[in-house]
């Protein structure tokens, strides 16, 4: 018998591959898909969305894509994997995720392809938006400067390019490695943590979708995970599958405080790590912070 046999589960609760059936939308999320979603209606050009490890931004990047209707939107999603990317590489990438059909090998002839195409869409009355995951990894000012550039495609009153950045704190820095582009965000946007309600609400949320006949984590099981969590959902996953299979080893069908703590302890997760998350979140607000402070200067 298996581990979903056992708790008579569907699919697998806490996996921490994308599925959008898991998808869970606090209010954080909510307001941060307004967000964007104002910045792409408005043609407002660029938008920020940062987050620490695990907070789920791309779980929001594709579920922005998933809402972007194709009769309204031309939308792709964009992953960054490593940061050896060109400024070449970029806009080739995005010319065919926007239906560019065969990019020239020249830079320029392919701006110029890239614009008909973002003419096309806008005649038949579309906007078209592309979404950057693991936007961290844009580390020169060469890239800053070709995403500058590709804003600067547009017609009187109108950007025909809309692009939101998902990334980790450090997008900051490679925003201010080209300033004007850094003058340039629409909005931004900062994910924190769930708080320890949000977590109950997510366990609860992903337990159904799984398929869950019971509740089968205590309530106090449920605060240690938040606690050794920090309210992070990659590692709320990470706990509460191991915590899962635990119990299963043990043919336990409720996940109690002690099997939560001795888990915790197997996959390392500390105190101090917890208190390095939050330090973490708050070195970044403060960042944004001074950041916000340095444009608003520059604008008087």
């Amino acid at each position: 018998m298996s581990s979903l046999q056992f708790f008579g589960f569907e699919r697998e609760p806490f996996s921490n591959a994308p599925d959008s059936r898991f998808y869970f939308e606090n209010n954080q999320h909510k307001q941060a898909q307004l967000r964007i979603r104002h910045v792409i209606d408005s043609g407002g050009g660029l938008a920020v969305i940062s987050g620490g490890i695990g907070s789920g931004k791309t779980t929001l990047a594709r579920r922005i894509l998933d809402t972007l209707a194709p009769g309204a939107y031309e939308a792709s999603l964009l992953v960054m994997v490593h940061s050896g990317v060109t400024p070449s590489w970029i806009l080739t990438r995005i010319a065919m995720q926007l239906g560019v059909k065969e990019p020239a090998a020249d830079r320029m002839a392919v701006l110029k392809q890239l614009y008909d195409r973002l003419l096309e869409i806008h005649t038949e009355g579309r906007s078209a938006v592309v979404l950057i995951d693991e936007a961290q990894m844009l580390q020169t000012s060469a890239l800053m400067e070709e995403f500058r550039g590709l804003l600067n495609l547009e017609i009187p009153g109108k950007k025909l390019l809309n692009l939101v950045f998902f990334g980790l704190p450090e997008i900051e820095e490679c925003l201010r490695l080209d300033e004007p582009l850094a003058q340039r965000v629409a909005m931004r946007y900062h994910l924190h943590p769930l708080q320890e309600q949000e977590t109950v609400d997510y366990i609860r949320h992903r337990l159904r979708i799984a398929g869950a006949s019971y509740a089968m984590f205590a309530n106090d099981a449920v605060e240690e995970i938040h606690k050794f969590s920090a309210g992070v959902p990659r590692l709320i996953n990470t706990l509460g599958a191991n915590c899962l299979f635990e119990a299963f080893l043990n043919s336990r069908r409720v996940i109690d405080t002690p099997t939560v703590v001795r888990v915790a302890g197997d996959l390392g997760l500390t105190s101090e790590q917890i208190n390095e998350n939050r330090e973490g979140v708050e070195r970044h607000l403060s960042k944004i912070e001074e950041l916000l402070e340095r444009l608003e200067k520059r604008r008087d």
